[in-house]
């Protein structure tokens, strides 16, 4: 068996030449420092994410949920009918299309909200970088997924 050559450092495979890695594994970690803030409130971090989303604009269909979160239908079916069965939110079938389910959030899921606010405080604490480089993140975050895999709709 032969020895394995010293990596060049150029080699498209080595891990450390990877945008994929760190963006696989900061998300990990940072979902990882969520689940104790998010225990109390009974949710998981994609819950979380769906009720930010409901939380902002009251209400929405399934399909516009699965845009603005890059989630599809397997995804977040079950995750609606788990925020549902906790009585967070309500699905109904849209009266002109029943092909549309529009969700909404209930009282208690509109009061959850106060609870939450501890949450990006809280993470804001777990992450070492200054709001500017925060910004500066989020911009090239964006920018990385684009514009292509977004179909947004009205809600």
């Amino acid at each position: 068996m032969a020895a394995a050559q010293p990596p060049n450092k150029y080699d498209p495979l080595l891990l450390d030449n990877q945008l994929c890695f760190p963006l696989y594994a900061a998300a990990k970690e940072i979902v990882r420092r969520y689940t104790p803030l998010l225990e109390p409130l009974d949710l998981t971090y994609t819950q979380y994410l769906c009720m930010m989303v409901l939380w902002e604009e009251g209400h929405a269909t399934v399909h516009h949920l699965g845009a603005r979160l890059y989630l599809d239908s397997g995804t977040l079916t079950p995750l609606l009918r788990k925020l549902e069965k906790k009585g967070y939110v309500t699905r109904t079938r849209s009266k002109a299309d029943a092909r549309k389910v529009n969700v909404s959030l209930t009282e208690k899921g509109r009061a959850l909200r106060e609870q939450a606010l501890s949450v990006p405080r809280s993470m804001a604490g777990c992450i070492d970088i200054s709001g500017e480089e925060a910004a500066e993140l989020k911009r090239l975050l964006a920018k990385a997924l684009g514009p292509c895999n977004r179909k947004d709709d009205a809600r």
